[in-house]
């Protein structure tokens, strides 16, 4: 073997092998902890305004927009029904 030729197998190695050292690494993936994952599947707890609209929206048959329109106003009168007193009545004469 001649000396160009023990060169060119040399230097044709050397490109293979140093390939893989200056590869990169992936990063390694963090995985959520239990916590926030209960977290999302957990299911929200919905108020009594919200479960009365359903079940008026279910008897009306509702489903679609129409259903979410009415529960939005339907969730919307119930809390301003509970939040602000009434009115006191006007003194009949």
């Amino acid at each position: 073997m001649t000396f160009t030729s023990r060169l060119a197998a040399v230097a044709l190695a050397s490109l293979l092998l140093s390939g893989t050292a200056f590869a990169q690494t992936a990063a390694p993936a963090t995985k959520p902890d239990a916590a926030a994952i209960a977290d999302r599947k957990a299911p929200k707890e919905r108020s009594a305004e919200s479960l009365e609209c359903s079940k008026q929206a279910d008897a009306k048959g509702l489903k679609g927009k129409e259903r979410k329109k009415f529960r939005r106003e339907c969730k919307k009168e119930a809390r301003a029904g509970t939040a602000a007193p009434a009115a006191p009545a006007a003194d009949k004469k």
